[in-house]
Formats: structure tokens, C-alpha cells, sequence
């Protein structure tokens, strides 16, 4: 396992300057019995790493050192869904096994193919000492329309998990909407995920449901909120961004962007949100 004594010098300023920016975001520190900290992050193409603390002038790009950045933020979390693991999962495994370490586990999906699936995968890793699943566990496959007549399926199929802490019981989807050409490539699929959560799970839930709190996180490749077509396709048939999220942007690029998202359905969600989010720029740490 890697630990803090093994990073290089430059690896340890970036550690330092990192915590400097998770402190002035406000993220609050794990209380067990008190909290749980839930994350949603895309890690663009996240595959195969350099193993070497120094720069790669070829490929891979990312080296242990941007690994070193990327475990301390998600240590901060209990759970943290991972968008765009690719079909080589060498790199995710790197970070579990050494840098996060044998109390940390991972649950991914198979991979997404055909053209537009871009051979993604999509993911959680966890904190065990925290959470632990619950057993539920599954790809979101739509139904058909009428018999004999197929859906048009989503492109990188979500992936649903349940995870249980304490006496408390939540299930994660986790998606990443197609980009398109245009944005309004992306309203179709927004659309069939809302559909789909609020009809198939939501409107099915009873007293014996295996989760009744759904929590749908991910990347949502939606530029902008309000009155924009793919947000208000997103919380079309209920789903709510809270409070805290509402304003906040994405930290990838120049121009502020709403790509990743969280939000649940009020009425059905029975754990206590205490409205508090947050977005750590590690742009430049």
C-alpha cells in the first residue's frame, strides 16, 4: 500500500494546498452515528495509470501523483459514485487497493457497449467502516413500450446500488447522460431516466421495498438550470436538486457549467438532509 511517507515532495505540496481548498469549501469532517458524506464525480476516462510520480510523456497521462490528488478527496467521503471507469478498471483498483486502502471496497458495472458506450463503466467506491451494501444491486434496463416493440435503451446504462449504515437503508443510481452534438441530443435520455425513477421505483415503493430511499446522482450533461429544456427534463416528474446544490457549479473548464447532479423525490426519501453541499475545486492545487 502507498502511504503519505512514500509520496514525492511535489505530491506532498499538492496534498497540503488540496486540504487548504476541502477546508475553505466547508465540507464537514465524518461523525459516525451523526452523518454521511455522498460525492458524485466524473473522472474523465478513467482507466490505466503511469506508474511513476514523475510526468509521462506519452500515454497514460494520469501518474500516481494526480492518484494521490484523487484519494484525498473521495477519503473524505463515505460513498462517491464514479462516472466514466473505462473497460481497463487497472487504475480504479490502483486507487482502492493502494492509496485508499483495505478498509475502502468498490462495486462497478459491466461495461457499456456499442458505439455511443464509449467502453464505460460506472461506479461506487465506499467507505466499509461506514457503509456497507445491502445487497441490492443492478443495470437500469427500460421496459418495453408495448409487447414486441423495444425501448430505445440509454447509451451508458445506469447502474443502481444499495447501501445500508447504521439502521438506515438508501439505494444510489448513478448515470452519465450521453454529451450529443447539440444539448438537445442529451432530452431524450433525461427524459427516459426521469420517467423511469419515478414510475418503475418511486411509484413502486411499499413498506416491504428492498430501498426506499433513492438518491440519483451522476453526470448529467445539463449546461444550465431553471428554465433550461434538459433541467426541467430532469426534475420532470419530481426529482429535487436541494437547496445547497441548486447554485453550484462544476469546477471542470472555464465557464461554469451544471454537469453533475444530485436529487431525490421529497415525499419518498425518509433520511434527514441537512442542506448542506458543496463543490471542491481542485483546479490548480
Amino acid at each position: 500500500m502507498i502511504s503519505y511517507a512514500d509520496y514525492s515532495r511535489e505530491t506532498a505540496a499538492d496534498i497540503a494546498r488540496l486540504r487548504q481548498r476541502i477546508e475553505k469549501s466547508g465540507m464537514p469532517p465524518k461523525r459516525t452515528d451523526y452523518n454521511l458524506l455522498v460525492g458524485t464525480w466524473n473522472i474523465r476516462a478513467f482507466s490505466t495509470v503511469y506508474q511513476q510520480w514523475t510526468e509521462n510523456p506519452r500515454s497514460p497521462k494520469r501518474n500516481l501523483r494526480a492518484m494521490a490528488s484523487i484519494a484525498e478527496i473521495i477519503r473524505r467521503f463515505d460513498v462517491v459514485a464514479i462516472q466514466e471507469v473505462k473497460r481497463d478498471t487497472s487504475g480504479l483498483r490502483l486507487l482502492v487497493d493502494q492509496f485508499l486502502g483495505p478498509q475502502w471496497a468498490v462495486i462497478i458495472s459491466d461495461v457499456s457497449a456499442g458505439t455511443g458506450g464509449n467502453t464505460e463503466r460506472l461506479g461506487f467506491v465506499y467507505d466499509t467502516r461506514r457503509v456497507q451494501p445491502s445487497g441490492l444491486a443492478g443495470e437500469i434496463v427500460l421496459p418495453p413500450i408495448e409487447a414486441g416493440v423495444p425501448t430505445e435503451q440509454f447509451v451508458r446504462t445506469p447502474y443502481i446500488v444499495g447501501f445500508k449504515a447504521a439502521k438506515e437503508r438508501f439505494a444510489l443510481l448513478t448515470a452519465h447522460i450521453k454529451y450529443g452534438n447539440m444539448p438537445e441530443e442529451r432530452l431524450p435520455e433525461l427524459q427516459r431516466l426521469a420517467n423511469y425513477v419515478a414510475t418503475e421505483i418511486r411509484d413502486r415503493l411499499t413498506e416491504e421495498a428492498e430501498e426506499r430511499n433513492l438518491m440519483v446522482l451522476g453526470d448529467f450533461n445539463i449546461d444550465k438550470r431553471e428554465d433550461n429544456p434538459l433541467f426541467q427534463a430532469f426534475v420532470s416528474t419530481g426529482l429535487v436538486v436541494p437547496e445547497g446544490l441548486r447554485e453550484l457549479k462544476t469546477t471542470y473548464g472555464t465557464e461554469a457549467k451544471y454537469y453533475d447532479q444530485i436529487a431525490w423525490f421529497m415525499g419518498a426519501f425518509d433520511l434527514m438532509s441537512e442542506d448542506r453541499a458543496g463543490v471542491i475545486d481542485f483546479a490548480g492545487a
